[in-house]
């Protein structure tokens, strides 16, 4: 006989349509895996298009065989540059022509460069200022239009940083910083002008997480990172599902403009 485990059924995300942005990496991958399995159609959006379709059947396989006997979520892929506004519409449009309705928004495409201010090149900043604030605010209000036009009561998580909060160290990265500072206050600012509209604004803000990238870019500063997180470890990409999972639902129905750090207790300290 199948266990069964009672869930609160706010909790569900079954009969809402997700887009997520920078779905198929990473800890967006993570985070699109935590959606579906929840019950959520999803638009992964990525610049590798390729890559986004070979995770949405990955994923409804997973979904199949955890489910067997329930109804797989749709999950299609797509491709946008989210600095450009004109991607982002693009993208938006297709995911509406694919998918009844958005419900959800995940904006996880996003991108760290360490490197001393001084020498950070212009184009650079542009570019990361670009994927990093412009996109998120693209998708936004792309996606906040529809909301409001369709009358949908609408919830959306940005994906900040630990980094929008405090000055990591010994890591050069200014104006990743100050990126991920915007992109949390971006969402409180929203959240207050759509209130009215029904659509909920949250920031989630990841902490040092075991990333490939950020394995490969700071490979020497593990220990020193963990040494530092009362929890004594870094954070596995997984240990993000629950949060998005539930912030994205009705089981948060009265948070809103608010930031949730998980770092293993790292800025507590």
């Amino acid at each position: 006989m199948a266990t069964f485990t009672p869930t609160l059924a706010s909790f569900s995300l079954v009969g809402k349509t997700a887009v997520i942005t920078g779905g198929a990496r990473g800890l967006g991958l993570a985070m699109s895996k935590a959606l579906a399995l929840s019950g959520a159609n999803l638009a992964i959006v990525d610049l590798n298009k390729d890559e986004a379709a070979k995770q949405a059947k990955t994923i409804s396989s997973i979904f199949q065989q955890k489910h067997p006997n329930q109804q797989v979520p749709k999950v299609t892929a797509h491709y946008a540059d989210v600095s450009s506004k004109s991607d982002v519409d693009t993208s938006i449009s297709e995911v509406l022509a694919e998918h009844a309705k958005i419900t959800n928004l995940i904006t996880c495409a996003g991108f760290c460069e360490n490197r001393d201010a001084i020498s950070f090149p212009s184009h650079r900043v542009k570019r990361m200022l670009g994927v990093n604030v412009e996109g998120t605010y693209y998708y936004a209000t792309g996606i906040a239009k529809h909301m409001i036009d369709q009358q949908i009561a609408g919830n959306m998580v940005f994906i900040g940083s630990i980094s929008g909060s405090i000055v990591n160290v010994p890591q050069r990265q200014a104006l990743y910083n100050a990126s991920k500072a915007a992109v949390r206050h971006l969402a409180a600012s929203l959240a207050v002008e759509w209130a009215s509209h029904g659509i909920r604004v949250n920031c989630l803000s990841p902490g040092y997480m075991l990333t490939k990238i950020a394995m490969q870019e700071n490979p020497g500063l593990k220990a020193e990172w963990e040494s530092k997180i009362p929890l004594k470890k870094m954070g596995a990409p997984e240990e993000l599902m629950g949060t998005v999972a539930f912030l994205s639902s009705d089981a948060s129905a009265y948070i809103t403009g608010q930031e949730i750090r998980v770092d293993g207790g790292y800025t507590v300290c």
